[in-house]
């Protein structure tokens, strides 16, 4: 069954030299499976994950997620849409300060007027996973980089949305930080058949994949396939990024 299923999309934005972002783009992904984007600075990557995300509109062609096209819908049956389908997990956290860790993590249910005793099951159940049931208390500004982005995580999964979305999530991590989001990430994929798609300029946090697919200019450039050995497949990716050129910004420090 497919989670994601984005047919023939285009994304051109007007001005005076109109620019093709994205140029027929075809590919879908299955239950269960966590799937990486990844392609030099401009390539195309992050607007492509913005129309998945109901951010942005395809200049054409269409989106499906769980066999529903969201850019159809008004704009409040949108935010719904994303509210229930859809988890997010960002480089920069967008966690808010003036809450703390477990209401931060709990805040789609409390949008959508979730009792307290479920929300806290959930809660508890989810912090326990990730491992943050101790810091639950705590203010944003009181805990680490690594602590922020599993509270992220706790906030995009405790919905149990149809597919997570992730923007760059080891982009402001140091690599012990940056290892502990990817198995955790990993751990919630395989555990809960969570369905993923990961932005990343990294090919560490790539290399954690099932597959990654490469974007050059807009266009699908190639597909790789994890395989049995991280070890060989992060290669894979490192040969791939060398291939596609980029500027070396694009080639983070490498680390496994």
């Amino acid at each position: 069954m497919y989670i994601l299923e984005v047919n023939q999309i285009e994304k051109i934005y007007e001005g005076k030299v109109a620019h093709r972002a994205l140029d027929n783009i075809n590919f879908s992904i299955e239950k269960g499976e966590f799937v990486g984007i990844m392609g030099p600075s401009g390539s195309g990557k992050t607007t492509l994950l913005n129309l998945i995300a109901t951010i942005d509109r395809p200049t054409a062609g269409e989106i499906l997620i769980n066999g529903k096209n969201p850019h159809v819908l008004n704009r409040r049956e949108t935010a719904l849409f994303r509210r229930h389908e859809l988890g997010f997990v960002f480089q920069h956290f967008n966690l808010l300060d003036t809450l703390t860790v477990e209401e931060n993590i709990v805040l789609p249910l409390t949008l959508d007027g979730v009792s307290v005793k479920e929300m806290d099951e959930k809660l508890h159940s989810v912090a326990k996973k990730l491992g943050i049931d101790s810091i639950l208390k705590k203010r944003t500004y009181e805990i680490s980089g690594g602590q922020m982005q599993r509270t992220a995580i706790a906030r995009s999964i405790i919905h149990h949305p149809s597919l997570i979305l992730a923007d760059e999530p080891t982009g402001n991590l140091d690599s012990k930080a940056s290892k502990d989001v990817m198995e955790t990430l990993t751990a919630i994929n395989q555990e809960e058949q969570a369905t993923a798609l990961m932005v990343t300029h990294d090919p560490f946090a790539a290399s954690y994949c099932h597959r990654v697919i490469f974007i050059k200019d807009g266009q699908l450039y190639n597909e790789i396939y994890h395989g049995d050995n991280r070890q060989a497949f992060f290669q894979k990716i490192m040969d791939m990024l060398a291939l596609l050129g980029g500027d070396s910004r694009d080639l983070s420090a490498v680390r496994l």
